[in-house]
């Protein structure tokens, strides 16, 4: 990321990153299939996954990922956090890596549906548990759009406000009309 910041993504190469990590380019390529890789990997789906399971069975699906992911992200570190923040930026203002999210986003939406499936009892193909896995990956992305451009938002607070928003029915009233 240092790179990356110093001189743009599509200025550092892959022989430049795998110098500053003081390894070879095919040791980079044993641990990241292509440079993309680099800031699109995060290590928090397998915490996601955990917390998910670990919910009382009683709790439906929504509302057991709320607690999971709470239970997974809140005690990140600030600096971890930063550096996510960092991240999303850059993945949301390069072309190649917002399209390769979108990949990534699409796994994430192949998980939920798994994670949903296996707790309602339901195929992992079921039209109903796609469309609840894509509408909380819709939820993820505009957490994501709405923290980028704006540092005060919080994003973990933002997520819960809109996985509880899903759970409830996702109700979007009308704005109230505005004096002229």
């Amino acid at each position: 990321m240092r790179l990356i910041r110093a001189q743009g993504y599509d200025a550092t190469t892959v022989e430049q990153i795998a110098e500053a990590a003081e390894i070879s380019p095919s040791t980079f390529f044993r641990y990241f299939p292509t440079k993309d890789a680099v800031v699109l990997t995060d290590d928090y789906d397998p915490l996601i996954i955990e917390a998910f399971r670990a919910q009382p069975a009683d709790l439906g699906p929504v509302q057991a990922l709320r607690r999971a992911y709470r239970d997974a992200m809140l005690d990140l570190p600030q600096e971890e956090i930063a550096a996510t923040r960092e991240r999303t930026q850059l993945i949301m203002s390069e072309p190649v890596l917002r399209a390769a999210f979108l990949d990534n986003l699409l796994e994430t939406m192949e998980m939920l549906s798994d994670l949903v499936a296996e707790r309602v009892g339901r195929p992992r193909n079921d039209v109903f548990v796609r469309a609840l896995a894509g509408a909380i990956i819709g939820v993820a992305i505009s957490v994501f759009a709405v923290w980028v451009g704006d540092t005060t938002v919080d994003p973990f607070a933002l997520l819960d406000e809109g996985l509880a928003d899903l759970e409830a029915g996702f109700q979007l009233p009308a704005q109230p009309a505005q004096p002229a």
